[in-house]
């Protein structure tokens, strides 16, 4: 079982994601996440899907792209990392990837579809590395972190977005439609 990773392999403001992650197998949790943001958003409209909770914040579209996007740049940072990466790897811009993106034109479905895709390569990779593989330490957008604390990043991260999901789209969009 894969433990939560200690405060020195992470940059401090990834404490938020890792500490939302709940106690138990990660494996488990990262198969749980996809089927619990899947039921979540299952009976979720195209209109509300492209529903914005205020002027400039993404719709419910774009952040399950960010999520994925966000997902595929972490993986490979991950497996750089296991792998013994010295160099620093790139950080990113996310509203820059959400932009161009463009993921308002693709169907709900069809976005969960790719965030499952991404997810089952995420977790085939994290069952392939050993223990000594996930405590490898490398640098990623400017701090040094390790590939445990990414896989924990990845399910920290889901897990933020689909609270925000739920507080302030989903309760705002029924709010509103009850009025």
């Amino acid at each position: 079982m894969m433990k939560k990773p200690e405060t020195n392999e992470y940059p401090p403001y990834y404490k938020e994601y890792i500490n939302n992650v709940p106690d138990g197998e990660l494996l488990q949790i990262l198969e749980d996440q996809q089927k619990e943001t899947k039921k979540l958003l299952k009976d979720v409209s195209e209109e509300t899907a492209e529903y914005q909770y205020a002027p400039g914040k993404w719709t419910i579209k774009e952040v399950i792209g960010h999520i994925t996007d966000t997902e595929r740049i972490m993986c490979y940072r991950l497996l750089s990392i296991a792998r013994g990466e010295k160099g620093m790897l790139p950080g990113y811009t996310d509203d820059d990837y959400v932009k161009r993106g463009q993921f308002n034109r693709f169907s709900l479905s069809d976005l969960l579809h790719h965030q499952a895709l991404v997810r089952q390569h995420t977790i085939l990779l994290l069952s392939s590395l050993d223990e000594e593989a996930l405590r490898q330490r490398g640098k990623a957008n400017g701090s040094e972190v390790t590939a445990r604390a990414i896989a924990y990043i990845i399910a920290g991260h889901e897990n933020h977005h689909r609270r925000l999901i739920k507080e302030r789209y989903l309760n705002d969009t029924l709010t509103n439609n009850n009025q």
